[in-house]
């Protein structure tokens, strides 16, 4: 199967936009169908990749977005890249440019065209005609059909519908996959994929990407490692009623979502207990706790980060809002080991967050901050300031900060917003500015205030020492032979 068989198609109406003659007679391994901006780890070497270019917006930014998106193609193997019309109306001039320059084949598929076709096209001439095998080897039962119609008016789960899906198609190891890794289901034959390797390992097999609206860390792949195990029409089948499964749950986040939101609005306005109690109550909290509050610079990598630790904390429930959440972390603080330490939370949710930052915008600011653990209601205000605070104090070092982490001046002071620190800095430092007196200052209290260190670490002489930090009392006003003077100026350095 070459790009080229598809392209002498009729049916499909593909146009070449660009692509050599060699580039088009190599084999084709498969196809893959996503709108991430960089979905180079779903895709293996070979494969077709079919975009409606829903992740491509004009502006400044978007020769940049463009070369890094071909570019991913690229270095993931791709044989072709397969532009869908109908979002543009056409494919963008930045794209055909990225292409040329990558070696990409550049192919235009036209709005009357749908990607399930092309699919099917591609498959079909890597396993035959399917038309001519019973319908069983291909398409799902009708009894399939319909009882997947029932479990999703009853309100099934994505386990179970993916489980009986599955069934007639013996064995198969089959997952369903978020963007950043997290496995929302998979088939009793399928093993358990750790979140960091889950990326990794959908770039072999079949990946389809199953259309909902969402977030891009959330996007979900119905993923087999075996794409010899289960015929093109069946996993396109599957796919939409997950896509079906998907639209209900939209509407149940949106109205958890505002739940949420009512909730930190009310938890930050100390709001009486009579309605945080019924506010945790609508949010589908316990009105007891324990409660931990989080407060992030992105709402949707929040809630995803929660859903990775959902299965490795049991009786961890939460309410998201815009850029917070309220956790019930259940009677045993929501851990295995029975320790509940914010810790040890906080460094699940490190774990996890390099996923999350691999499937943001370039360039996002995407950081936590984590409340303290407490024992009722009465504490989630305080929970809340907290988290903030750690929020200020997160940095690109280190994105995910616990407020019980903050155990260093310094660590303390990264959470005062700049502009106080910059005055309190500036007020406490007077006019010593960033010369002689300010590096002399700086290793005194380095040393202890020992005199004999700073000259021998200075190369002065003791008595010069002595003359210039003379000096740095005079201009600051503080007694450097008292503890909390030095404090003073030792936190203003650090501000």
């Amino acid at each position: 199967m070459h790009v080229l068989d598809l392209l002498q198609s009729d049916n499909l109406g593909l146009t070449l936009l660009w692509g050599e003659q060699s580039l088009l007679g190599q084999e084709v391994s498969g196809v893959t169908a996503t709108d991430l901006e960089d979905p180079g780890r779903f895709l293996g070497p070979g494969e077709l990749v079919l975009s409606g270019l829903v992740w491509w917006r004009p502006g400044a930014s978007a020769a940049a977005r463009t070369d890094r998106f071909v570019a991913a193609l690229a270095d993931a193997g791709a044989r072709a890249l397969l532009a869908g019309e109908e979002t543009h109306g056409g494919v963008p001039e930045e794209l055909v440019a990225a292409c040329r320059a990558h070696r990409m084949p550049l192919v235009a598929v036209p709005a009357q065209t749908s990607f399930r076709a092309v699919t099917e096209a591609v498959y079909l001439r890597q396993w035959g005609d399917l038309s001519r095998r019973p319908t069983r080897h291909f398409a799902l039962p009708e009894n399939v059909r319909s009882e997947l119609s029932r479990l999703l008016e009853g309100g099934a789960g994505p386990a179970e519908l993916l489980d009986r899906a599955c069934a007639h198609l013996g064995r198969l190891p089959c997952y369903l996959l978020t963007a950043s890794g997290r496995t929302v289901a998979r088939t009793p034959s399928a093993p358990a994929i750790p979140a960091q390797r889950a990326a990794s390992a959908a770039k072999g097999g079949v990946s389809l990407g199953v259309e909902a609206e969402g977030s891009p860390y959330d996007a979900w792949l119905l993923h087999v490692p075996d794409a010899d195990a289960a015929p093109p029409r069946v996993l396109h089948e599957i796919a939409e009623v997950f896509a079906q499964y998907r639209d209900g749950l939209a509407r149940r986040v949106a109205a958890r979502r505002d739940a949420g939101r009512d909730l930190l609005a009310l938890v930050s306005a100390e709001a009486e207990p009579d309605l945080l109690g019924a506010a945790l109550q609508a949010a589908g909290l316990p009105a007891g706790g324990p409660y931990r509050v989080l407060a992030a610079t992105d709402g949707d990598a929040l809630a995803e980060a929660l859903g990775h630790l959902e299965e490795q904390l049991e009786g961890l429930r939460w309410a998201v809002g815009p850029g917070g959440a309220v956790l019930y972390e259940g009677p045993d603080g929501a851990d295995s080991t029975g320790t509940g330490a914010t810790a040890d939370l906080t460094d699940r949710l490190r774990a996890v967050w390099p996923l999350l930052q691999a499937c943001a915008d370039p360039g996002a600011d995407l950081r936590l901050g984590v409340g303290a653990r407490t024992a009722s209601a009465d504490g989630l205000r305080a929970s809340l300031c907290q988290a903030r605070f750690a929020l200020r104090a997160a940095d690109a070092v280190v994105a995910v900060r616990g407020v019980e982490q903050l155990d260093t001046l310094t660590k303390l002071l990264s959470g005062v917003p700049p502009e106080v620190r910059g005055v309190f800095g500036t007020r406490t430092l007077g006019s010593l500015g960033d010369g002689m007196l300010r590096e002399t200052l700086e290793v005194f209290l380095a040393n202890n205030c020992s005199w004999t260190r700073t000259a021998e670490a200075l190369h002065l002489h003791v008595n010069t020492v002595h003359y210039r930090i003379e000096r740095v009392e005079a201009l600051t006003g503080r007694d450097l032979s008292r503890l909390d003077h030095k404090l003073d100026l030792y936190a203003a350095l650090r501000c």
